[in-house]
């Protein structure tokens, strides 16, 4: 079992810093999300539909596009690699009630 959080950022919100306790997926759900993870060299823009796996002990950053954006976060996965994922089965674990899978 793995527990499915939805939240939602404005355009105008500052951007907030996520403490990951364990393996997640950040998925949005709808709108443009900014995603940085301290250490990472790289910065992410995910539109709706689009995944990334945060590692444990993560600090990812995030800020919402211009419209605004809702995301879930997911925790349970085992996995623990950093990378962007679209499209994959796997990751289709958002209820199809809230409109993303």
């Amino acid at each position: 079992m793995r527990e499915v959080r939805i939240f939602e950022l404005e355009h105008d919100e500052p951007a907030t810093a996520w403490r990951v306790a364990r393996p997640s997926i950040f998925k949005v759900v709808s709108g443009e999300i900014w995603l940085t993870i301290e250490g990472d060299s790289e910065d992410h823009w995910l539109a709706t539909g689009q995944s990334i796996e945060l590692p444990r002990r993560a600090v990812a950053w995030i800020s919402a596009g211009q419209s605004g954006a809702r995301f879930a976060l997911a925790s349970g996965s085992e996995r623990t690699a950093t990378k962007p994922t679209s499209g994959s089965p796997v990751l289709n674990w958002l209820p199809r009630w809230l409109g993303a899978a």
